[in-house]
């Protein structure tokens, strides 16, 4: 089970989260690019911590440890891939990006290939906007419930009536504790990111980048 001073970080770590977001609500409200893009002021090297913060996320460490674990140290060239397109993407087309005047690739199809191709644009944003999304979620969400289980003590079958101590042949029996959580932590992180835009994203991710470097480094170290 978590000690209290596990407990009194993590919800420390909520309260900052959450205190961004209402911060940076105001930067947010000014105008749309001021809520998707920052309005356009973020240097690169902010935007690109972001963007591999984002990759720190619950399921990519959980996927590439198994592929190391089973497949040996090599798998993790899957991912270290991506360097080269990430880096094509900042060097060639970000500039570009930022020529066109355009906050989401859906719109620069319509773009590219004129008000014909609306209609592509929509069903791009209806698949990566809807069902991409959902898939993606739905594979972190789970990852996090199961890194929740194993943080927190839990047993496997923990469910909400053993964490609140009521009979377990109640309704609460058959409802997971750790995904009553995690449904938990997505309303405040989905409150805080409708307040403050991609400022509260950034912020947040920042902060989350340099926490989880550390706390890699540090683990490194005593695994050696």
């Amino acid at each position: 089970m978590l000690a209290p001073l596990d407990i009194a970080v993590v919800i420390g770590w909520l309260v900052v989260s959450f205190a961004a977001g209402l911060w940076f609500s105001r930067r947010a409200s000014g105008s749309t690019e001021d809520f998707f893009v920052s309005g356009r002021s973020l240097p690169w090297w902010v935007v690109g911590t972001s963007m591999v913060a984002t990759t720190f996320a619950a399921d990519t460490p959980l996927t590439v440890s198994g592929w190391v674990a089973k497949d040996g140290i090599a798998q993790n060239w899957i991912w270290w891939t991506f360097g080269l397109t990430g880096s094509v993407a900042v060097f060639l087309f970000a500039r570009l990006w930022r020529r066109a005047d355009i906050l989401t690739d859906a719109e620069l199809v319509e773009l590219r290939y004129g008000p014909g191709a609306a209609w592509l644009r929509g069903a791009k944003a209806v698949w990566f906007g809807v069902f991409w999304n959902a898939l993606v979620m739905a594979w972190v969400m789970k990852a996090m419930v199961k890194i929740l289980g194993v943080v927190a003590g839990w047993p496997a079958d923990a469910s909400l009536a053993w964490l609140l101590g009521t009979p377990p042949d109640g309704w609460l029996g058959g409802i997971p504790a750790s995904a009553v959580l995690v449904a938990g932590l997505f309303v405040l992180t989905v409150v805080y990111t409708a307040a403050s835009g991609l400022w509260g994203v950034i912020a947040t991710d920042m902060v989350q980048f340099v926490l989880a470097m550390l706390g890699s480094l540090v683990l490194a170290v005593l695994a050696w």
